[in-house]
């Protein structure tokens, strides 16, 4: 899972790029990077939070009224500097891109590139892939200059190389900016138009809160199979390429997007409180004697609100969070994340001391987490701990661009819930039913028929998920795990 943005403006756009994507932040704290246009390419990338990275310095050679930026959260590779967002090739026109997503086939078609085209994809990063098919496709295409149908064109073969889940910007030199979302829709990605100026500035994004802060009053979704073309007089070409059932993510909802966002017409917080509601129907036919509820921040929040309301419990604040530590979930490596969880959440005693707990949370993914807040918990007093997701059991690796690829890591996958309930060290644990968690979440737009939920289904959208490609990923996740092991260990 990342964070992408793309601006086409008449005005400088690293001020607006730069403040972008500290919106985006929590969607990768890997490493970030800018690059901006003024008849010359200017980039700077590097591993890190977005303030770390970018200095003034930097600011000031990054020049241009047109940009794309990007914040990783890295799912292929170790996460070195060389596989940061953006990247750019100089022909045809040169041409530079931005990716939120995962391809599945990325290392068969990094080698059909090299023996058919002799390209060599230097980077673990597959927006690199997805760059030089378009670019390949674009160029033969186009015979004098680039044309709207050159694009759509150019887009439709990327559709039919590439398997997996992408929201894609690009940048062409001196001809336009592109867009486009997979034919399923997984990624989420949004559109925006500024017209206070006399010329209309144009950005495209991850979530619709870094288009509403930055001034983008007209915006709305880019529909999934299809292309935004704005070419350089500004005009604005758009086309569907191909139609499949629509499936967003459903874990965007949960737990990755900001609650202050709307992605396909369905605003975060708003639910997450109806799968809070959803939740507390569960937890009172439960029969639980439970004194407070208290939520595992910040994603958990508007739930435990909502459950705590319904049920007419007292609601309490009783973890604080240390607001400069980055979120767990998406640490690389369960030593890592064990090793942050205590210096980011502390217990106030008195809220536990002797009472009979609820903690409420998005979800359940490897159980170490969980666990350890449980035992905080418990270490501050409280007589019995009831631990309660949000969310479905997790049982199955993603292969759409968020970093849970292996069975082994799911605490839910083959248990009882008595059985993870013991792992963790609660003493019971509640789990949103599926079908009541799909409800809650397209309760605001009947539209969408179901989500893209094979996390917790082992259904895949796509249909094209087999179990040896599953034990692939499996191999070269664990050897990815060891790597950043060694890593973390020699420095």
């Amino acid at each position: 899972m990342c964070g992408v943005l793309g601006i086409y403006s008449s005005e400088p756009v690293i001020g607006k790029l730069y403040n972008g994507l500290l919106t985006l932040q929590h969607r990768g704290q890997d490493s970030a990077g800018i690059l901006t246009f003024d008849d010359h390419f200017h980039l700077k990338k590097g591993n890190g939070l977005v303030r770390d990275i970018f200095d003034e310095r930097h600011i000031e050679r990054l020049k241009g009224n047109v940009g794309i930026a990007h914040t990783r959260y890295p799912t292929v590779g170790v996460g070195s500097a060389e596989d940061s967002q953006p990247f750019w090739i100089n022909h045809p026109y040169g041409i530079a891109a931005v990716h939120n997503g995962n391809v599945m086939n990325f290392l068969d078609l990094k080698k059909e590139l090299f023996a058919k085209s002799h390209k060599i994809i230097n980077s673990n990063n597959d927006v690199e892939v997805i760059l030089n098919i378009f670019a390949e496709a674009l160029e033969k295409t186009t015979v004098r200059d680039i044309s709207p149908e050159n694009i759509f064109s150019a887009v439709r073969h990327v559709f039919k190389k590439v398997k997996g889940a992408y929201s894609v910007i690009l940048h062409i030199a001196n001809r336009g900016m592109v867009a486009f979302r997979d034919p399923f829709g997984v990624r989420p990605l949004l559109f925006g138009i500024d017209r206070r100026a006399i010329v209309p500035g144009f950005a495209f994004a991850s979530e619709s809160v870094s288009l509403d802060l930055l001034g983008f009053s007209e915006i709305r979704d880019v529909p999934p199979g299809s292309v935004v073309y704005i070419d350089q007089n500004r005009t604005i070409h758009e086309k569907k390429l191909q139609a499949a059932p629509f499936r967003p993510c459903i874990f965007e909802y949960i737990y990755f997007a900001r609650p202050d966002s709307y992605l396909n017409k369905i605003n975060v917080y708003q639910a997450r409180v109806d799968l809070g509601k959803k939740l507390a129907r569960q937890i009172k036919a439960s029969g639980l004697k439970i004194d407070v509820v208290v939520p595992v921040p910040d994603s958990s929040r508007p739930a435990a609100i909502e459950i705590a309301r319904s049920l007419k419990l007292k609601y309490r604040e009783g973890l604080v969070k240390n607001r400069y530590i980055g979120r767990t979930f998406i640490m690389p490596g369960d030593h890592v994340r064990a090793k942050s969880i205590r210096h980011k959440l502390n217990p106030i005693a008195d809220v536990f001391q002797g009472k009979d707990v609820l903690l409420v949370d998005d979800s359940i993914v490897r159980g170490n987490t969980s666990r350890l807040i449980i035992q905080m918990v418990r270490q501050a007093g409280a007589k019995k701990v009831y631990f309660a997701s949000y969310s479905a059991p997790l049982t199955n690796p993603c292969v759409y661009g968020i970093d849970m690829q292996t069975k082994a890591e799911f605490v839910a996958a083959g248990s009882t819930l008595e059985e993870i309930a013991a792992k963790i060290g609660a003493d019971r644990v509640i789990y949103l039913d599926i079908l009541a968690m799909e409800r809650a979440v397209k309760k605001q737009n009947p539209s969408i028929h179901a989500f893209c939920k094979a996390c917790f289904s082992g259904k895949y959208p796509s249909g094209d998920v087999s179990e040896n490609f599953l034990v692939q990923i499996e191999k070269e996740r664990e050897q990815n795990m060891l790597i950043q092991r060694d890593l973390t260990f020699k420095y």
